[in-house]
């Protein structure tokens, strides 16, 4: 049993790790990737497989161009070179959820090889993944456990689904690095309008291939770990991967090359079966497919229809907004985010917006388990909110309070300081008065303060916030504060 601590190998030692993703992107094409039936999520078991996703005797497959054009858009984006020429193939293996007892997918000639994705280090760095290939191919159904009892049910409303299939180079050298390429290759996606990237329904997968080796020795018998479907999970099995393959070389063992499934119940990674090579899938041609011939003129025109891409937003909102390139980077990883924040900052200041999407927002969406798009607050609503703290008429911290009011409401802030008398107080007249009266009711701390014991200057603003009720300008509350004590 591989125990839960010490799961990383550490910087120094002499084992080295490799690691390689295939990612299994689903495609949000309307219809099957070579028949019309649709590909919509939730519907009742087995009502969206037709003849064709069945293979039943005498249909004949038709490619979805959607999904060409798909996975162009996506070899484009990742500096690929798409091939004028790709062939799909049969992928020839037995398993209960595929009826037809082979997958069409792409072998020798795929759509899309040889690109690279940048992803950021957790010290701020970038480095450069290599992908080996995008190829498409099908779906299989889904096997059911536990439907009903003692026995398996079989959904095909997957069956047929457009998938393509990312292949890193085995470029990653920890689970960290891992979840930076898949995070990044998921914002990818979703910005291309190519994937929904919902990992709960599996539309964004992962298989990850692990192995170890002493520096300066050849590459070690891998492992791949099966459909992986959160950042979290594939962080964890990773690590436990790695320390199992470093324990059973420490103790002399070697590594079998095997496919193995990660149970997040008990944080282990178990044995599913021998990994096959490409010889045990018996791939040729499929004789029902003609090739996909692809001129450079359907090429550029795809490339016209791509959109900014996140790390040109991130480069954008850097240089034009002027925020920090962790700001930038954070609200860049997210088109949803990108958005909301463009929205705001487009109506109010945009280090202000900046700084409360990523604080105040982030913390109630978290604390809700909410996700941005399903916020209760609209990117209108908070501008109005941060345009009365940048005209003064509330300070930050009432404006702290007028959120959790907006959250729970939907008023406007305009409505809601109204309501509630907040306006800030900015009469010097009465924060003289305010704090002339303070320091007449405390005269042993005013002499403290004079001797020298500068703390007691937030005793002093203490009190007259709550003389004000927090309506106060902190600003112009401290000067004249500090102005009148120091007489």
């Amino acid at each position: 049993m591989v125990k839960a601590k010490n799961m990383t190998i550490q910087n120094g030692s002499e084992w080295k790790v490799v690691i390689g993703l295939e990612v299994h992107v689903q495609l949000l094409t309307k219809s099957k990737l070579f028949s019309g039936a649709s590909t919509a999520y939730g519907a009742a078991p087995n009502t969206q497989a037709c003849d064709i996703d069945l293979g039943l005797p005498g249909v004949l497959p038709v490619l979805n161009q959607s999904a060409v054009e798909m996975a162009v858009k996506f070899g484009l984006s990742i500096n690929a070179k798409i091939n004028h020429k790709s062939v799909f193939a049969r992928k020839n293996y037995f398993y209960p959820d595929l009826p037809k007892g082979y997958q069409i997918s792409q072998f020798d000639l795929p759509i899309v090889q040889t690109g690279n994705l940048d992803i950021i280090l957790d010290n701020e760095n970038t480095k450069r993944i290599g992908i080996t290939r995008a190829h498409l191919e099908e779906d299989a159904g889904k096997s059911l456990h536990d439907a009903m009892p003692n026995m398996s049910g079989i959904d095909l409303n997957r069956a047929g689904t457009p998938l393509l299939e990312i292949v890193s180079e085995p470029d990653l050298s920890s689970a960290k690095e891992a979840v930076s390429y898949l995070k990044t290759l998921h914002a990818l996606v979703c910005y291309l309008d190519i994937c929904d990237g919902n990992l709960q329904e599996g539309s964004f997968r992962c298989d990850a291939n692990v192995s170890l080796h002493k520096t300066g020795e050849p590459l070690g018998t891998r492992a791949e770990i099966k459909n992986i479907n959160s950042f979290k999970f594939v962080e964890k099995a990773i690590n436990y991967e790695i320390q199992r393959q470093k324990e059973i070389l420490e103790n002399g063992g070697s590594i079998v090359q095997e496919t193995r499934l990660y149970d997040s119940d008990k944080n282990e990674t178990r044995s599913m079966r021998s990994k096959e090579n490409a010889n045990d899938y018996r791939y040729f041609p499929d004789p029902d497919l003609l090739p996909v011939i692809l001129n450079n003129q359907y090429i550029d025109n795809i490339k016209q229809t791509l959109p900014e891409l996140p790390h040109q937003k991130r480069d954008r909102f850097h240089r034009d907004y002027k925020l920090s390139e962790y700001e930038s980077n954070l609200l860049a990883s997210s088109k949803v985010l990108a958005d909301y924040f463009e929205k705001t900052a487009n109506s109010s200041d945009p280090k202000l917006s900046a700084n409360w999407i990523l604080g105040e927002l982030s913390a109630v969406l978290n604390k809700n388990n909410i996700d941005i798009k399903d916020s209760k607050i609209s990117p209108d609503q908070l501008s109005n909110l941060l345009n009365r703290i940048s005209d003064n008429t509330i300070s930050n911290n009432i404006a702290k309070k007028v959120f959790e009011i907006i959250w729970e409401t939907q008023k406007s802030a305009d409505t809601i300081i109204e309501e509630q008398n907040l306006k800030q107080v900015t009469d010097s007249t009465a924060i003289i008065s305010i704090i002339e009266k303070i320091i007449a009711d405390n005269p042993s701390q005013v002499a403290e303060y004079r001797s020298g014991k500068d703390k007691l200057f937030g005793f002093f603003v203490g009190l007259a916030m709550k003389a004000t009720q927090g309506k106060a300008n902190p600003a112009q509350l401290n000067e004249l504060l500090k102005k009148y004590l120091e007489r």
